[in-house]
Parts: structure tokens; C-alpha cells; sequence
């Protein structure tokens, strides 16, 4: 068995994976295996991949499965200690493996972690997905060390401490192979968006802690699945993000939550017809809240089985107040300036 396998999930493209793959295999082959896990692509990935990277290993899936199922797939096929679920247009650094493994050799209680993610446009920047890791806030929105909302910081070392956080990034995340199968992996349902959080947050309530590592640096392109002003996505996030927290609320707070984002997704809806006139956002609001009142029923055992797993005493779950009232109304654009911060320096 391999300590560290990390699984690049593909579904066209190749281009990213011309790119970027190469840096990859260059800065991480003393420490890993790379997997290729191929979605059914269509633009000649697997041929190429097969022509010119004979080293790495390729899983064929017979179908796109999305992101969640595609990973759950793939990795019922390796075996290792330790996995890495990492995007095909990502750029990772010297060493950047390092402080992972040595990390999570020495701390049995985490399970995942993520190293720093930086902008490959600009070298100087967090990169939106997962900057210095990410939290939720009492209504479900995820913001991150680094990232609230589209306001994205300079990395100036403010946030380079070894942190638990709420939930790593996708986009390059470390996950012990036994916590990922006895959590049960990523939720196929979701497809994509909002998955990882999930998982984590799982994690979270069966007493398992996430961190962020930021002496290990990656560099993320992002975006390359749906652009961020594709409906699909807008309807994606709604949609998970509101089955998310049907999963893992806890029960004193479920029906107050809900209340409302009820509220706030409406309101979302409508800013986004009447301020930025994006018809196709308005209707993909109101078609995920339709749509998550209708599976709903699909997801009470996984909320019994979920809500049993609870530790006793504190966990790393949501913060306690708005993020959009503080961003909004106290016009608070960095993560330092939030509520509690002043207490973790």
C-alpha cells in the first residue's frame, strides 16, 4: 500500500492537465503516486495522458459522475494511507507534500487538511476556493482565512499559522483513507459545490478536526469546472448548501436556520434579478429552493445517522454571527477584523 496517493479527478481536460500536470509529477513523485481518475472525457485526456505520462496511473470511469461521486469511485480503487484530492489546475511547489505528511504523521486526531491556496494569476493573493481554510457562518455561508465573499486579501504571512478550521478546500485536500471511507466519503447526490464542506463538517461532528497547513503553498487557477456566473453553479450551491445544513444542524438550530435562508435566498433572488438583472441566477434560486423542498425526504436517515455520530463537548462547526452582516453592514472585507479574532492572536 502507498503512504500518500494523490488523485487528480479529470472530465476534459486535457489542457489543464498539459499544463499543470507535469509540475505535479516533477514536485511530488518522491512522495506520492498520482492517479488520473477520468470522468468519461471526450477531448483524447485518457490517449494523451497514456502517450506521454505512461507513469501515471489512470482510472477509467464509464461515465461523468461529477465531482463527489467520481472521487467516491476512484478511490475505492487505491490504496493508501493518506489521500489527496487535487485539482487539475492546480500548480503545487517544491516540497509542498512535506509539511502535509509530517502534519498528520504527528496529529492521529486530524483527519484532513489543506495546505495555503494562492491565485496563479497573482502569486501575492489567496485564491477564492480555500485561501488559509474555511469556516461557516450561523446561516451556512462559507468564507475562509484570506477570502469573505469577493473580497480576496494579499498574502502578506497573516495567516500562516498551522490552524483548525471548519473545512478545507477541494481543490487540494489531504484526507486519511480510513476517515474518508468510514465517514463516507463525499455525497453523490450534490454532484458538485458544496460537497467538501459537507464531508468536513461530518468529520467535524464525529470528532475529527480539520486544519490548515500553510507552510505548504499551492497555487489554484479556479473556476474551471462552471464559471462562476453560470446559473448551473448558482443553482448547485443553493441547492447543496441548503441540504448541508438539513444534514448537520443541530437540532436546536435547524428550524430557526432554515427560517432564515428562507428570508435570505429570496432576498438573494431578487437583488440578483432587480441590481445585476441576471434572470438566469433568479430562476436557478427559486428552482434549488423548489428542488431541495423536494428531496428533502431523501436525506432524514442520513440527518438521524449524521446527528448520532455527535461528540460531547465543543466542536468546530459554525461561528456565531452573520458574515453577511458584518461584511455588509459593519463593512468588515478581512477575515482578522471578524468577531474572535482578536482572542486566537
Amino acid at each position: 500500500m502507498d503512504k500518500v496517493a494523490i488523485v487528480i479527478l479529470n472530465w476534459n481536460g486535457k489542457k489543464m492537465m498539459e499544463q499543470y500536470l507535469p509540475n505535479v509529477l516533477l514536485n511530488s513523485r518522491e512522495h506520492a503516486v498520482v492517479y488520473v481518475a477520468d470522468n468519461a472525457s471526450t477531448d483524447g485526456s485518457v490517449e494523451w495522458l497514456k502517450a506521454h505520462h505512461p507513469e501515471v496511473r489512470v482510472i477509467e470511469l464509464e461515465k461523468n459522475w461529477g465531482f463527489a461521486e467520481g472521487y467516491n469511485l476512484a478511490l475505492l480503487q487505491v490504496e493508501a494511507t493518506y489521500y489527496v484530492l487535487l485539482n487539475s489546475d492546480v500548480e503545487v511547489t517544491h516540497c509542498w507534500l512535506v509539511p502535509l505528511i509530517e502534519f498528520m504523521d504527528s496529529h492521529p486526531e486530524v483527519a484532513a487538511c489543506q495546505p495555503k491556496l494562492l491565485s496563479v494569476f497573482n502569486k501575492d493573493s489567496f485564491e477564492y476556493a480555500g485561501a488559509s481554510g474555511g469556516y461557516l457562518d450561523r446561516d451556512g455561508y462559507p468564507f475562509c482565512r484570506g477570502r469573505i465573499f469577493d473580497t480576496v486579501e494579499e498574502d502578506n504571512g497573516q495567516y500562516n499559522d498551522a490552524s483548525p478550521v471548519m473545512w478545507a478546500t477541494g481543490a487540494c485536500l489531504m484526507i486519511r483513507a480510513d476517515d474518508y471511507h468510514g465517514i463516507g466519503g463525499l455525497d453523490a447526490r450534490f454532484f458538485a459545490h458544496n460537497e467538501e464542506i459537507d464531508m468536513c463538517w461530518r468529520l467535524n461532528i464525529a470528532g475529527r478536526k480539520v486544519y490548515c497547513i500553510p507552510d505548504s503553498s499551492v497555487y489554484h487557477v479556479g473556476g474551471g469546472t462552471l464559471p462562476k456566473d453560470n446559473p448551473m453553479k448558482t443553482y448547485l450551491n443553493f441547492r447543496n448548501n441548503l441540504t448541508m445544513l438539513y444534514k448537520n444542524l443541530p437540532e436546536k438550530d435547524l428550524k430557526k436556520t432554515l427560517r432564515r435562508r428562507w428570508f435570505l435566498d429570496y432576498l438573494a433572488a431578487f437583488q440578483t434579478l432587480i441590481l445585476n438583472r441576471h434572470w438566469g441566477d433568479f430562476k436557478a434560486i427559486f428552482r434549488a429552493r423548489r428542488d431541495f423542498r423536494r428531496w428533502l425526504p431523501d436525506f432524514k436517515a442520513d440527518r438521524q445517522r449524521i446527528q448520532a455520530m455527535r461528540q460531547g463537548g465543543e466542536m468546530l462547526e459554525r461561528v456565531p454571527f452573520s458574515i453577511l452582516w458584518q461584511y455588509h453592514a459593519k463593512r468588515i472585507k478581512v477575515f482578522s477584523k471578524l468577531p474572535g479574532q482578536d482572542s486566537r492572536c
